[in-house]
């Protein structure tokens, strides 16, 4: 049985007070649907969350905004980027940040993620899978892209509510089911895994060669589709400079995240090189018990050796985003 060391998590979220209001006030977001414990969850970043992180041996935890429907303006996401730097500043080591940046303003965005890496210390962006409906094969997205790529940072693309053009609505089954369909079930993985393929597509990766694109739930469906997906890229698509395979192999970052069942890593680890794929949790939406008995599990199932479990576990974060796992 080969053991993890200790355990770095990339996908997990609070919700600032600053963006709250603003939410409350400007921009209903799903947060005000989730039950108390989650809301209380998000909230803390203290005491309680230490706690969680202890109960399934996190060391250190990467945290970045939770759910909006949408971006929220430069000002708003500057003052909950202020709100996690004083947090990661009191954590002793425990939190690291990524940033929140408005994606509807470019310019800003980009100003925004280069003052909170050189300045608050921050290791990256995670930022919505679209903007209301907008996908990031837009041009006009790209000086985001091009500030990852000038400051050497990964850009976190994450499952999001679905635009009014994206929902497919009810059917004959509860309302509960749909919104389940449309997003945290499937439609929200989907879109995301169809997002990379857009970015594909559009020249992104040959613009930004050496851009790092992380996305959750281990691959978004992609990995079990990879294969099929690169035969026909190859065969009827326009050709770029660097085929898709390649973009996998040296752009895409893949985290555990929210999925704790042995069969699709498995998969994963198979079509993704190790160094690329890395543990993850999805706080406080899974909790960080479930995570470790996945890794428990995943250490008794002999895919991987000891030294990938502790790529998988830690290396491989400490080597994207230069922290350090507290042993």
């Amino acid at each position: 049985m080969a053991k993890s060391g200790p355990l770095i998590t990339l996908e997990e979220h609070f919700f600032s007070e600053t963006t709250r209001a603003w939410a409350s006030d400007a921009a209903p977001t799903a947060i005000q649907h989730f039950p108390p414990p989650i809301t209380t969850q998000l909230s803390n970043l203290s005491d309680e969350r230490l706690k969680d992180m202890d109960a399934g041996s996190v060391t250190l935890q990467v945290i970045s905004h939770g759910p909006t429907n949408g971006s929220a303006p430069k000002e708003i996401c500057r003052k909950a980027n202020d709100e996690l730097k004083s947090a990661v500043e009191g954590s002793k080591g425990r939190f690291a940040g990524f940033a929140m940046v408005p994606m509807n303003e470019p310019a800003a965005a980009a100003e925004e993620l280069e003052r909170c890496v050189k300045t608050l210390g921050f290791v990256g962006a995670l930022v919505n899978n679209h903007e209301k409906g907008r996908f990031y094969d837009d041009a006009f997205f790209w000086p985001v892209f091009s500030q990852c790529q000038a400051l050497d940072v990964p850009i976190y693309l994450h499952p999001t509510i679905p635009g009014p053009a994206m929902a497919k609505g009810s059917g004959n089954y509860p309302e509960i089911v749909a919104q389940g369909l449309d997003s945290y079930c499937w439609g929200w993985h989907s879109e995301t895994g169809v997002h990379i393929l857009r970015l594909f597509a559009s020249g992104l990766f040959d613009q930004y060669p050496t851009l790092k694109i992380i996305i959750g739930h281990m691959g978004e469906m992609l990995p079990y589709m990879l294969d099929r997906i690169i035969r026909f890229t190859k065969k009827q698509w326009p050709e770029r400079q660097r085929d898709l395979q390649t973009v996998w192999d040296q752009n895409i970052y893949i985290t555990t995240a929210g999925m704790f069942s042995v069969p699709p890593m498995a998969c994963l680890l198979r079509v993704c090189k190790i160094e690329h794929i890395l543990y993850s949790v999805d706080y406080p939406f899974s909790s960080n018990e479930e995570g470790k008995d996945f890794m428990d599990e995943l250490g008794r199932s002999g895919l991987c050796s000891k030294e990938e479990m502790d790529k998988v576990a830690y290396g491989n974060a400490q080597e994207l985003l230069g922290v350090k796992a507290m042993q």
